[in-house]
């Protein structure tokens, strides 16, 4: 069951009149066309301006009322509702705008002069650019004729390839034949190389397995001499031990001959501090002697320098510290 129309035509008509006349009084009263008419009144316009409807109701009878509109002019039509004083206003507001419209059309026709002038001169532009293009064609004309000289010249040596070809394939087959024996030989070869290479294998297999066991003794017998040299070493440093403790033991003993040594120079030089005072002393003795001797034998020759070294008084003292020097001497060596 369809739905019942929430607004009437003569609302919509009368609605649609009355947008029109709006825009005739605010525009300058332009005549109605198709162009003004849906500026003018659209839809969502006249839905807007109605507050509900249906839009595919409302299209239609926008569609009808545009038909009668632009056709019959707002002059002729009906608009219901009006006061004829204010129907008689718009006429004659229609009228006006008729008048401005021939005005439009006589502005249209200079324009319409004016763009066939711009087409007559577009037209002799278009004349000479095609007498260019008759001059383009002929000069590709010429053109292709040379190509399809060359064409001719082209075709001729593809004929001379060809026949080129076929002997090249005649040496090709020829070849061929010679590849296939070829690689027959190459196959025999290559199964003799395999042959020779699983001989050799073989024998480096065998080598391989010498070289280990020979590599197995010579570890073992590397292993034995490492572990004579091992207890050569213990040895060794045993021994190295020892003679650190003889070193040790010596430089002690030698320590206490160097401190006895000097000791014993600290000695032999108190000594001989000693024996130079008696020297001293013995030869003031023997002086005083000598000139006593002097006064009592007048005559007597004085004795040579060095006679007093044979008396006792003189030769006793000096060899008294000798066995102490000696001592010395021995301990310092």
């Amino acid at each position: 069951m369809a739905r019942p129309a929430a607004i009437s035509p003569d609302q919509i008509r009368t609605t649609v009149l009355a947008m029109l006349a709006e825009a005739e009084m605010d525009q300058d009263h332009a005549p109605p066309t198709p162009e003004r008419f849906r500026k003018v009144v659209s839809v969502r316009k006249l839905r807007a301006r109605l507050g509900a409807g249906d839009p595919t109701m409302l299209s239609r009878a926008l569609n009808t009322i545009e038909a009668e509109v632009v056709r019959t002019g707002l002059a002729q039509v009906a608009i219901p509702g009006l006061p004829d004083a204010i129907a008689e206003q718009m006429r004659a507001l229609w009228q006006a705008a008729v008048a401005v419209q021939l005005d439009d059309v006589a502005r249209l026709r200079e324009e319409a002069t004016q763009a066939a002038e711009a087409s007559n001169a577009s037209r002799r532009d278009a004349d000479l650019r095609t007498e260019m293009l008759r001059v383009e064609l002929a000069e590709l004309r010429a053109q292709l004729s040379a190509r399809d000289n060359e064409l001719a010249n082209l075709r001729a040596d593809c004929r001379s390839l060809s026949e080129r070809a076929e002997t090249l394939r005649a040496s090709a087959r020829d070849l061929q034949a010679n590849l296939d024996a070829v690689v027959s030989t190459l196959a025999q070869t290559r199964q003799t190389h395999a042959d020779e290479f699983a001989t050799v294998h073989a024998r480096y297999e065998g080598l391989s397995r010498q070289l280990l066991q020979e590599t197995e003794h010579q570890r073992h017998a590397l292993q034995v001499e490492r572990e004579r040299l091992s207890g050569q070493i213990t040895q060794a440093q045993e021994r190295t031990a020892a003679l650190e403790g003889l070193r040790e033991r010596l430089l002690t003993e030698l320590a206490s001959e160097r401190d006895a040594h000097q000791r014993a120079a600290g000695e032999a030089a108190a000594l001989t501090t000693v024996i130079a005072e008696q020297r001293a002393l013995l030869q003031a003795v023997h002086a005083a002697q000598t000139v006593q001797g002097g006064t009592r034998r007048p005559a007597r020759a004085v004795p040579a320098p060095g006679r007093h070294r044979r008396t006792p008084a003189t030769s006793t003292p000096a060899a008294t510290p000798a066995p102490a020097g000696a001592t010395a001497r021995r301990k310092g060596r």
